[in-house]
């Protein structure tokens, strides 16, 4: 399934700092995966609209049970916006159960490093799961 591309909902300042999250979502079987995949579309076409979203991307892997959200934001306080404000509040909590195991990293950037690329998220979430095994807080 392709990527869905880095798109930017509001331009960011050419000098400043965007606080970036990244995150990893495997779902416990197959037959969850097109639910997971269709909420996650809704969540998608809110944060093209949502304030202080400076950029966002996601990658799905059905066969694989597995997706990847990418994004930056103008601040933390923006993201968590994002995260209260319906739809992606109840896509949250009603796709808990299907959930085997997510991961989230999160980190500040120079919005001139935008769009943040897939190598460098994924490799922080690796080393995100690898610490959170290391200190007992890994979700599974």
């Amino acid at each position: 399934m392709p990527t869905l591309p880095w798109t930017i909902p509001n331009p960011p300042p050419a000098h400043g700092t965007a606080y970036v999250m990244a995150s990893r979502f495997e779902v416990r079987s197959a037959k969850d995966v097109p639910r997971f995949f269709l909420r996650s579309l809704s969540a998608w076409r809110q944060v093209r609209t949502a304030p202080g979203a400076y950029g966002a991307s996601l990658v799905a892997q059905p066969l694989k049970r597995v997706f990847y959200t990418l994004s930056a934001w103008e601040d933390r306080d923006a993201l968590y916006a994002y995260a209260r404000t319906e739809p992606h509040r109840g896509i949250m909590t009603s796709l808990r159960p299907t959930m085997s195991a997510s991961t989230f990293t999160f980190w500040q950037a120079d919005t001139e490093h935008l769009p943040i690329t897939w190598h460098d998220a994924k490799q922080r979430l690796t080393d995100q799961t690898r610490n959170d095994t290391a200190d007992g807080t890994a979700t599974s």
